[in-house]
């Protein structure tokens, strides 16, 4: 019945606005004459005690406001804009006007007196006059403003509906408030008892009015305002909007957005993590701390996506100092400034414990020189090594690199960890070492033998506990498909996908992040973790997700008046269609309910040591193919490609 209600008006309002100019000052005058008679009506009723006949003693007081009210409105410009002064400058001006006007219609009424009328609607009468004058130019504004901006606004915004009339939702309409470029339509809110009524001037409706109201109010974008919402319940809405013909912006959590007021620039394209509908379970802040907190901890690839956010969720679990060790000089330069900033700011107004203390190492996990000395000095108890080449085609066209890399630098890292007493060494591995087809893959899987040779090899009497993280895509890391589609969908496409079955497993970076560390500090020797990624996504259904999430529509055989193509490029050298996270059935649960145990196989340390002597030899000669035969020898799950891509050889 609201519903009905609030259409019905609607429907009133674009037939108002759309009447001419002159019909509408014609309009504004007879509501203003209308408020005059009434006014005076009003006064001599509060004077008196009730009501007169129309035609009794307030028709010459009615007569004489109307003169004289109507030029000085028109002086004052009160119908020039009509719909436009709701503000403090439309109360101003209709305050000087009815203050002007009450001089004479007072000294007529109350100092010189008329014969039948009592002296104090003099007084009183202006006083109505300004009320209900300001109050039909406010009553205006809410009832026409939106549609006024969309009718009379050369550049027509862009009509926004928020979804989520709470804290956040309000903040944002605040910050519309201010912007031009959007307009604010409507709320929606899962809360029904909120259905039907306003929130600053606008109604708030109910979520199974979506399609009904983007279609009559004519929205353009959907801002979600949700940023406590559970990622399944995101995910539902998300799914609701994806068919309606509207853009979808976000905003981020509220952790993201607690340091400051919520503003137009906070809103951010939906991520695959909106998608997943997939809960995040809060870490064991026990095992978050247990390698972490008042101790000295050192990362490998402290400057990449994955490495970067290890920092990260380190610095929150207070070490007493974190060794960034990279390569690259720009990542390590770029990491240090923002951990810097970030230990500075969590440091604001806390003076009792020391603040950690951030050291940059420009270092390659290959130079056993280096790395000795920066273990010698800085003593870790804790290194986690994310140092890795992990693009699949990059590592493939420069084989000989990536095994020295993922290989032999796992290698030189683990033997040093152990001459220099690390009690812990956690390795960052990869879904795609798990039956490899490519030689990114086997290097990960090789670097992942070793630590468990190492371990098997040391006895239990090791000081040093080396343990693997193996999981798959985290979103937003380097060479991630979804910054990808979005810059092609921003081009209007294609966006390029390798192939329509291809599927792969998901994980925010913070969650892969929390896991890899809570999963070292279970670590009992050699252990093999696998992260619960949740159900593989297959690409192209992220792809159509994210272009109808833009307010967009897939262009294929059955649209083909789409907006955006989809094209199928073929498989990338060694690329999998399906990745695995175990290569056998037996993984064992762990008191993690995201972190389970696999039981893989390995060589003696022994045997492992002079195959990698060989490989070694590979290397230094130059040789591509010896390499990868002998990496297919080491991993017997790697099935390689017939044809070797290494960029510095030719094809065999």
């Amino acid at each position: 019945m609201v519903e009905a209600a609030k259409r019905r008006i609607d429907g009133l309002t674009d037939v108002l606005l759309n009447l001419p100019r002159s019909a509408k000052r014609a309009l504004a005058l007879a509501v203003d004459i209308t408020i005059c008679v009434f006014s005076v009506w009003l006064a001599v009723y509060l004077r008196v005690g009730y009501w007169v006949p129309f035609f009794g003693m307030q028709l010459h007081p009615a007569v004489v406001s109307v003169v004289l009210a109507l030029p000085l409105f028109v002086v004052f410009g009160l119908y020039r804009a009509i719909f436009r002064y709701a503000g403090a400058e439309a109360f101003f001006a209709i305050g000087r006007a009815v203050l002007i006007y009450s001089i004479p219609f007072a000294i007529i009424y109350t100092l010189i007196g008329v014969q039948g009328v009592p002296r104090t609607i003099g007084l009183i009468q202006p006083i109505l006059l300004f009320l209900m004058v300001s109050g039909s130019r406010l009553l205006a504004r809410m009832l026409f403003e939106e549609s006024y901006t969309a009718l009379f606004v050369g550049d027509k915004p862009t009509r926004v509906l928020i979804y989520g009339a709470g804290r956040a939702g309000r903040e944002l309409a605040g910050a519309i408030a201010t912007a031009r470029e959007m307009q604010l339509v409507g709320f929606v809110d899962d809360d029904t008892s909120l259905t039907g009524s306003t929130l600053r001037g606008v109604t708030i409706y109910a979520p199974d009015a979506l399609a009904d109201v983007i279609e009559r109010r004519k929205v353009d974008d959907v801002l979600l305002a949700m940023p406590q919402a559970t990622r399944v319940r995101r995910s539902e809405v998300l799914q609701a909007l994806r068919p309606l013909p509207v853009h979808v912006r976000t905003l981020p959590s509220m952790v993201d957005i607690a340091r400051g007021t919520i503003s137009v620039g906070d809103l951010r394209e939906p991520g695959i993590e909106d998608l997943l509908g997939r809960s995040q379970i809060p870490p064991d802040q026990a095992l978050l701390t247990k390698n972490i907190t008042g101790k000295v901890v050192m990362v490998t690839g402290a400057g990449g996506s994955i490495g970067s956010e290890l920092c990260r969720q380190i610095l929150k679990n207070a070490p007493a100092c974190l060794l960034l060790v990279d390569h690259s000089e720009f990542n390590l330069y770029t990491a240090h400034q923002e951990f810097a900033q970030m230990v500075a700011l969590d440091r604001q107004g806390e003076a009792d414990d020391p603040a950690p203390v951030l050291i940059p190492l420009l270092a390659s996990v290959c130079d056993e020189r280096r790395m000795a000395e920066i273990l010698t000095h800085w003593q870790p108890a804790t290194v986690i090594h994310a140092a890795a080449y992990k693009h699949v085609p990059l590592v493939e066209q420069n084989a000989l690199e990536g095994v020295r890399n993922n290989v032999f630098g796992t290698y030189t890292v683990a033997r040093l960890a152990q001459q220099h007493g690390v009690a812990n060494l956690i390795l960052v591995s990869t879904d795609k070492a798990v039956r490899p087809t490519n030689i990114m893959g086997a290097t990960k899987r090789l670097a992942e033998m070793i630590l468990q040779a190492l371990q098997e090899a040391a006895g239990e009497g090791s000081a040093t506990t080396f343990s693997m993280v193996r999981f798959g895509n985290v979103l937003g890391s380097s060479g991630s498909v979804i910054p990808l589609f979005r810059e092609q969908i921003a081009a209007g496409g294609p966006v390029t996908i390798t192939h329509p079955d291809i599927t792969r497993y998901f994980m925010t970076i913070p969650e892969a992040s929390q896991l890899v560390l809570q999963a070292g500090a279970m670590a009992r020797g050699g252990d093999v973790f696998v992260l619960d990624m949740g159900e593989p996504v297959r690409i192209v259904d992220l792809a159509r997700n994210m272009i109808e999430l833009s307010g967009l529509t897939v262009r294929d055989d059955d649209t083909p008046d789409g907006d955006i193509a989809l094209s199928f490029t073929g498989l990338r050298p060694a690329e999998k269609l399906y990745e695995e996270l175990l290569i056998g059935e037996n993984a064992q649960e762990s008191q993690h309910p995201r972190i389970m145990r696999a039981n893989e196989s390995f060589l003696p340390l022994a045997e492992l040591e002079t195959r990698l002597e060989e490989m070694r030899s590979a290397i230094a000669s130059g040789d591509p193919k010896a390499a990868r035969d002998l990496l297919a020898r080491l991993v017997p799950e790697y099935q390689p490609s017939t044809v070797l891509s290494d960029w510095t050889r030719q094809p065999s």
